[in-house]
């Protein structure tokens, strides 16, 4: 079984849709990191101090086809294509700890199953 790593970089605001629409196109558990970046865009000034929104980074490690499917499902959802408040990718995962054989067998029955 392949594995990819979902990434979702996203406005704060985003953070529970995405995490919703995952979740009801087969995603299970998600890892949640804080994050703030410096865009192409200048920083913005309100009042004499510097606003820099804030910014979640969320992951998943999910079986390859799985992940595509959860990131189509994000993008179309969050309308990435045309929102400049989030980005969404896959990564291909070579070497895999921390994933007991058992689980994997599990989740290859659910996927068996949802066909």
């Amino acid at each position: 079984m392949r594995f990819s790593a979902l990434v979702a970089v996203l406005s704060d605001d985003l953070e529970e849709q995405a995490i919703a629409t995952a979740k009801k196109a087969g995603a299970g558990g998600v890892t949640i990191m804080d994050a703030r970046g410096i865009g192409a865009e200048a920083r913005r000034t309100f009042l004499g101090m510097t606003y820099e929104g804030s910014q979640s980074v969320l992951l998943w490690v999910l079986e390859k086809k799985l992940a595509l499917h959860v990131l189509k499902s994000i993008s179309k959802e969050l309308d990435l294509a045309n929102d400049p408040r989030g980005v969404a990718f896959t990564v291909d995962v070579a070497h895999l700890a921390g994933i007991g054989r058992n689980q994997i067998e599990q989740f290859q029955e659910q996927v068996k199953e949802e066909l």
